[in-house]
């Protein structure tokens, strides 16, 4: 992995050399723009609006418009100038409970690896986040954006999440919030039943990306001019029920299901080995 980032966490008067680098990679299928006749690749010239010229990327700057139509170009000793510290500096502002941050704020994830002489320091941070159940709010400024952000411990590394400010968060305007719904005891003591018999502990690798595999299937297909998969029909049943007869209907299959995934597992362990869950969005566990 390659740092994005280099300098160093402070708390109190406790420094601790860090190198940041990137935690999370999508797998997307990364599609081309192509001409549909030829599969021919679309590409674009990057031309000056004012002259009309086609422009290197070695003579591209950044440049802002002011609401006056004027526009004011920054080179990269702009950004160099920019009277912050928190560039090269990750200055721990204050601790909270875990539970105080609202995942709406988290954006990306980043590994922190300490430098060689920090290490002692690093562990004792990282050995306090994780004995006191708090975390460390910070300030950092990564490819030339201030976040607020997050440091964490996680099994022995220290994460920070970057976070969205508060007026970048949207406020929901949705009618049926001005609304007085009525919930009716029973349906709600339903819906606890139906949570209680979907519960479960929550393991990642339980759960498969079944987009991107019929994706790559199909991709795979046309690349050998094979018939493509069937897509599997869905099932319309027609029948309209209310809200308390699907919730009954709901907390029947769970409990059945969960009733089948625990015969299974018996069967597994009767052979040697341990069952593991699995249902329709969960990966096929080997028995």
């Amino acid at each position: 992995m390659r740092a994005v980032w280099r300098g160093a966490i402070s708390f109190g008067l406790v420094t601790i050399g860090v190198r940041l680098y990137t935690a999370t990679e999508e797998h997307d299928f990364r599609f081309h723009q192509v001409h549909r006749e030829d599969g021919g690749r679309i590409r674009y010239r990057r031309v000056c609006s004012v002259c009309g010229e086609e422009v290197a990327f070695a003579d591209i700057a950044k440049g802002y418009e002011l609401d006056d139509g004027r526009m004011v170009v920054m080179a990269d000793e702009d950004f160099d100038k920019l009277p912050i510290s928190t560039d090269h500096a990750i200055e721990v502002l204050e601790f909270v409970p875990a539970e105080e941050i609202d995942p709406i704020y988290l954006q990306r994830a980043y590994y922190l690896e300490p430098d060689k002489a920090a290490a002692r320091p690093y562990v004792l941070l990282r050995s306090a986040l994780e004995r006191s159940g708090q975390l460390a709010v910070v300030k950092i400024t990564v490819r030339q954006r201030e976040s607020l952000a997050m440091v964490r411990a996680h099994g022995d590394l220290l994460v920070l999440h970057t976070m969205l400010w508060p007026d970048e968060v949207r406020k929901p305007d949705f009618e049926f919030l001005d609304d007085d719904v009525e919930v009716r005891p029973q349906e709600l003591r339903m819906a606890a039943s139906l949570v209680e018999s979907m519960a479960g502990s929550f393991d990642p690798g339980d759960f498969s990306d079944d987009y991107t595999e019929a994706l790559q299937k199909v991709i795979a297909a046309k690349a050998e001019g094979a018939e493509l998969p069937a897509r599997p029909e869905s099932v319309d049943s027609g029948e309209v029920v209310d809200l308390m007869t699907a919730l009954e209907r709901s907390v029947e299959q769970a409990r059945s299901a969960r009733a089948g995934r625990g015969a299974a597992g018996r069967g597994s362990a009767g052979k040697g080995s341990a069952g593991r869950k699995s249902s329709v969005r969960k990966k096929a566990k080997p028995a």
